[in-house]
């Protein structure tokens, strides 16, 4: 039986970049969208739904406009779950404000950033998750991330989250059943032991989960990466290395680098924004002196520090840290990297940790030895390791499950340290709705409409 879906006023876009093309499309969705590709086409008969039409679309005063294809979706079987029609025309500009300026006169109205995939969600065509996945498959800027993409896209990730609330929920009705029935003989089995059982299980998948949607969020976003050292460290080549391309100018005059220079590179499937910054270094160039501080700031915001250093002239890195930030950098969020190499005889004299802690990685830029380690340490140092069958995640699913967790934690703890059940049942209540709010069931109205509105408007 299909749902009742009631359509709202017609909504119109181009779904195409703007530009010229070969073709260019525009998507209607609501009430009258059927009715305006009518009049729009000056078609007598309905048009079949899933069936491409081939058309010509006309102005007010019967003049041709355009020719090309029209598809209708009857609701709710669409997108948006609406009548939506998808009108095909030639990818040139005035053509496509022509058309999309007739679609306004006949009652249809422009669009907003991400309305399409909001009504579908709203007509539970979607989850929260999923239509978060379309705009993330659009913008993703590898092969991994568009596959995770995909995979959030047609219901993976979705449907881990399912299986959380379910188990959640199960745990819930126990917990509630012994509340409310503590001596009825039907509900022995609900004893505390079964249900600590049950939410050590629940708590050991949420962390599994989490982990997943941490690599998840990792190919999404990406990581911030910042090469700093002194002139003539190497910082530029390295960069030119990782980028396989001479993107920064690279001499043997100390200072060449005066201001940061950015490029988003793509390392074993993970994207990583790495910044070139200007050589630090006490200087009386005003221009030098300005590239310094950027270098300082940029370096602060940074997920991961690459500290290029000349081994043949840097005995101790560490020291350079200290003098170049005041103090030494947690050893999680730096990587120092050894240069030059190849002017080095042996380089296995070389020493293999500083401190204990901080691991150097040795590389030359000259003769590129050793940069797939270079590389490979780098997506260790940030925690990247998905697995092959990886999902998309945002910073709000992570924080989400965070919550989760806390809230089971907390609910461990009134079970085994005071006994309250009906703590145990608040702090359950709390987890279940923090998990709702990752697939859309229980989400504010104003974070709805920041998710969407960063989708494109024909979206």
């Amino acid at each position: 039986m299909n749902p009742i879906i009631i359509q709202q006023p017609t909504i119109c876009a181009i779904a195409t970049p703007i530009g010229r093309g070969g073709v260019g499309v525009i998507r209607l969705s609501g009430a009258t969208a059927h009715a305006i590709a009518k009049q729009l086409t000056q078609r007598k008969t309905d048009f079949r739904p899933r069936y491409v039409h081939f058309c010509r679309f006309y102005d007010d005063k019967g003049i041709i406009l355009d020719e090309g294809l029209v598809l209708y979706f009857n609701a709710p079987h669409s997108f948006t779950g609406e009548d939506v029609v998808e009108i095909q025309g030639h990818g040139g500009v005035i053509l496509q404000q022509q058309l999309m300026a007739r679609c306004f006169e006949l009652g249809a109205r422009q669009a907003t950033a991400g309305e399409f995939s909001a009504r579908a969600f709203d007509n539970d065509k979607m989850d929260l998750v999923q239509a978060e996945a379309i705009a993330d498959a659009i913008d993703a800027t590898s092969i991994a991330a568009a596959k995770g993409a995909m995979r959030s896209l047609t219901g993976e990730f979705s449907a881990k989250i399912n299986r959380l609330l379910d188990l959640l929920i199960h745990l819930r009705l126990h917990v509630e059943a012994t509340i409310d029935f503590p001596d009825e003989e039907d509900v022995d089995f609900l004893a505390d032991r079964q249900i600590a059982e049950q939410l050590t299980h629940l708590k050991q998948q949420v962390s599994e989960v989490l982990a997943t949607a941490e690599q998840g969020q990792l190919l999404r976003d990406g990581v911030s990466v910042v090469i700093a050292g002194r002139p003539n460290a190497g910082k530029s080549s390295l960069l030119n290395r990782l980028a396989g391309q001479e993107r920064a100018i690279v001499t043997d005059i100390a200072g060449t680098t005066r201001d940061i220079l950015q490029e988003t590179l793509i390392l074993n499937g993970l994207t990583v924004n790495v910044t070139d910054t200007a050589g630090l270094r006490e200087t009386d160039d005003v221009v030098e002196k300005v590239g310094i501080e950027r270098a300082k700031t940029v370096i602060a915001q940074a997920d991961l520090l690459l500290l290029v250093y000349d081994v043949n002239t840097e005995e101790n890195p560490l020291q350079l840290a200290k003098e170049l930030f005041g103090e030494l950098p947690n050893a999680k969020h730096i990587l120092l990297i050894g240069n030059k190499i190849d002017k080095v005889k042996n380089v296995e004299n070389l020493p293999k940790q500083f401190n204990q802690t901080y691991e150097p990685v040795y590389i030359s830029c000259q003769t590129n030895d050793n940069l797939i380690a270079l590389i490979n340490k780098i997506c260790e140092k940030v925690g990247f390791h998905p697995p092959e069958n990886s999902l998309i995640a945002r910073t709000r699913h992570l924080d989400a499950l965070k919550r989760v967790q806390i809230a089971l934690n907390d609910a461990d703890e009134q079970l085994h340290v005071y006994h309250a059940g009906e703590l145990v049942a608040e702090s359950l209540r709390v987890a279940q709705q923090s998990l709702s709010e990752i697939t859309g069931e229980f989400t504010a109205d104003d974070l709805l409409g920041k998710i969407f509105g960063s989708f494109c408007i024909g979206k």
